[in-house]
C-alpha cells in the first residue's frame, strides 16, 4: 500500500500539486495497487478536489 505522506517525503524536489499529480501517476504505472491519502498536500496550487485529482491520476495507469 502506498502512503500519500510517503511519496512527499521521499520526493522532496515536488513543488507543485501538478509535479505530485506526475510521481503518484508514475507509481501507478509501476504496479501499485492502492493509495492512501492519510494527508493534504499543502502546495499553493492544491486544488479544492485534490483527492478526486491524485485518485485520478493513480488509477490512469490500470485502465
Amino acid at each position: 500500500m502506498l502512503w500519500l505522506s510517503e511519496i512527499l517525503l521521499q520526493h522532496h524536489e515536488i513543488e507543485t500539486f501538478e509535479e505530485l499529480e506526475r510521481v503518484v501517476r508514475e507509481h501507478g504505472q509501476r504496479g501499485e495497487r492502492f493509495l492512501r491519502m492519510d494527508v493534504k498536500p499543502q502546495f499553493e496550487d492544491t486544488p479544492e478536489d485534490w483527492e478526486d485529482r491524485l485518485e485520478a491520476a493513480f488509477t490512469a495507469a490500470l485502465r
